[in-house]
């Protein structure tokens, strides 16, 4: 994982809002800020940056300038509340693809003291799932199914209560005033989450045959295209434009499932998929809930806990994938995926 200092931060946050500058540039800009530092010290820490990956230099000699690299916007500190307060024309996020991003994913995305917290997390779920009896496991994958159906939706603007979902999941009865749409997206996710429990062995990795067979099950009767998307997608409330063009398309998901497959670490498998798959936009709808459920086969095919995300609230959720469809800085999605990785294995006995 790749460690910043605060002033290194600063550095790299300068040139999120500025693209390329020189060395005596980002000096003015640290001086406007009211950072006491040398252009000696600037020149310094830019040549550290660039050493450790998070900056590119352009040029040499005199005409030497620096931007910022895919790695450094991965590892960039954002405050996702306050960059998403601004309307989206007012944002100094990208507004395309960025093709240098998943390559560049580091394989490990997580400090020594975040992965510590990870292992004790998986250690008190495995233990909660020791010698579970028949009876309770059914209430359990139950329970499971039920909160990751609700919030899972609820993200996507779904108004089914978690009550609603209950009595949908459990009773089969629709809530009333709810179009047919919700009803169809909560009784997909509980579809979805069972396929890929009972199909275990066949999401070791992410390919293209699992993910599209996933994706099926999500948009079922939701007049939702099949397959990778032959035409444009905008994203709500966001500048940024996913890939239009199948070739393309079809070349990203391959680079996210070599990446996936390359990773050593289930955790890391498990947060590539639920990013780069929102990221790429492969399909016409269903994205991020496709993602969502990826990343649960992931964790479930490596024997850990999935994820309902019933304790995430849906504005910082929805943040933190702006953060990173605009600024590609994982940091606000990582603090969401840890904190639900570790109420999952402590509230969930499902394996």
């Amino acid at each position: 994982m790749l460690k910043l200092s605060q002033k290194q931060q600063k550095i790299i946050a300068i040139f999120l809002r500025n693209n390329t500058l020189s060395s005596s540039m980002v000096h003015a800009e640290m001086t406007k800020s009211g950072e006491g530092v040398s252009l000696v010290t600037v020149k310094r820490m830019l040549s550290d940056i660039a050493v450790m990956g998070a900056l590119k230099v352009i040029g040499s000699g005199r005409s030497t300038s620096y931007a910022v690299s895919a790695l450094g916007r991965i590892f960039a500190e954002i405050n996702a509340e306050e960059y998403c307060a601004a309307e989206p024309d007012s944002r100094y996020g990208l507004h395309q693809y960025n093709f240098d991003l998943l390559p560049a994913f580091p394989a490990q995305i997580f400090s020594e003291k975040e992965l510590e917290m990870l292992e004790r997390s998986t250690a008190a779920y495995r233990k909660s799932t020791r010698d579970l009896s028949e009876t309770l496991q059914k209430k359990e994958l139950e329970r499971l199914i039920i909160e990751l159906a609700w919030k899972s939706s609820k993200i996507e603007g779904n108004t089914y209560t978690l009550l609603d979902t209950e009595k949908l999941i459990l009773e089969n009865k629709a809530a009333e005033g709810k179009t047919k749409d919700e009803t169809q997206m909560i009784l997909n996710h509980k579809d979805a989450f069972n396929f890929i429990r009972e199909n275990k062995k066949q999401f070791k990795t992410m390919s293209r045959k699992n993910l599209e067979e996933l994706h099926s099950i999500l948009v079922k009767d939701l007049n939702v295209g099949q397959g990778l998307r032959k035409k444009p997608v905008g994203v709500l409330g966001s500048l940024y434009r996913p890939l239009d063009n199948i070739h393309q398309i079809t070349d990203a998901i391959g680079v996210l499932g070599k990446k996936i497959l390359q990773i050593s670490s289930a955790y890391v498998k498990a947060f590539m998929a639920l990013a780069g798959l929102a990221y790429i936009q492969p399909f016409e709808d269903g994205n991020k809930r496709t993602g969502r459920l990826m990343a649960n086969a992931l964790l479930l095919a490596h024997e850990l806990a999935p994820l309902s995300y019933r304790s995430v609230d849906e504005s910082d959720y929805r943040e933190a994938m702006l953060v990173f469809y605009e600024l590609n800085s994982i940091m606000p999605l990582k603090k969401i995926f840890l904190d639900q990785y570790d109420f999952a294995a402590r509230n969930y006995a499902v394996k």
